[in-house]
């Protein structure tokens, strides 16, 4: 069996990730799928931790756009991250897999509390962390904290896991003749304007060293295969050249 090269992953899920064949909500075969695929990632030996979005239950931008004021809007996509993030720990603790979910807006009687501290000791002693709130401030994406969060556990690796396989040069949806990315470096795919994450995580994953991958969340076994170092997605790092 191959052997795992990364001891410690984020996992990066859009809200999106758990509608499934649903046009709204939370379809709850997706979550059962999506829980196997990071207990499979635990079972192999790697530290995981997760990071899920909202956007299939509530956008705090697009809240604002409609005159709401900003900051309620953005505490509103903070709470339906946490929604999501209690689903998912409830699709892993059915299959029998220890999972915590700490959120960085205090709610004690639904989810811990996050401190950096915690986070790592809860992983170390092999739990599966669902991170829920963003970063608990208003203006931040779920892409930014996740980022933010997998610095602070000292991840080695972070995983953005969508619906497509990979960066392109534009919409593979609407371009026949969109290229996929092999590899970049943050500093193209921010030059580029690639539609990987907002700039501000982008540099925060370059100023301290972080990989990022984007991958294709439904083909099979496609986080292990990550964590065991296979070419799978779109690598983006610090130093590499486009291919």
């Amino acid at each position: 069996m191959p052997t795992i090269k990364f001891k410690r992953i984020l996992v990066k899920l859009s809200g999106e990730a758990l509608l499934g064949t649903q046009a709204s909500g939370i379809d709850p075969q997706m979550i059962d799928k999506l829980a196997r695929d990071l207990l499979e990632l635990h079972a192999a030996g790697v530290e995981v931790a997760c990071v899920v979005g909202g956007g299939n239950l509530l956008r705090g931008a697009n809240l604002a756009g409609g005159g709401v004021d900003r900051v309620t809007a953005d505490h509103m996509g903070m709470l339906a991250t946490v929604m999501n993030a209690l689903a998912l720990q409830d699709g892993l603790l059915r299959q029998s897999a220890p999972a915590v979910v700490m959120s960085g807006l205090l709610m004690p009687q639904v989810c811990e509390a996050y401190t950096q501290r915690d986070a790592r000791r809860r992983l170390a002693n092999g739990e599966i962390v669902i991170f829920a709130a963003g970063t608990g401030s208003p203006y931040f994406t779920t892409d930014t904290g996740a980022s933010l969060r997998a610095i602070e556990i000292q991840a080695d690796l972070l995983i953005k896991a969508t619906k497509v396989d990979g960066i392109y040069d534009k919409d593979p949806v609407k371009h026949a003749d969109a290229r996929r990315y092999t590899q970049l470096s943050y500093d193209e795919a921010i030059d580029k304007r690639l539609a990987v994450m907002d700039v501000a995580a982008m540099i925060l994953c370059n100023d301290n060293a972080l990989d990022l991958v984007v991958c294709d969340i439904n083909r099979p076994g496609v986080i292990l295969d990550l964590a065991r170092g296979e070419a799978v997605g779109t690598r983006v790092s610090r130093n590499e050249v486009a291919k």
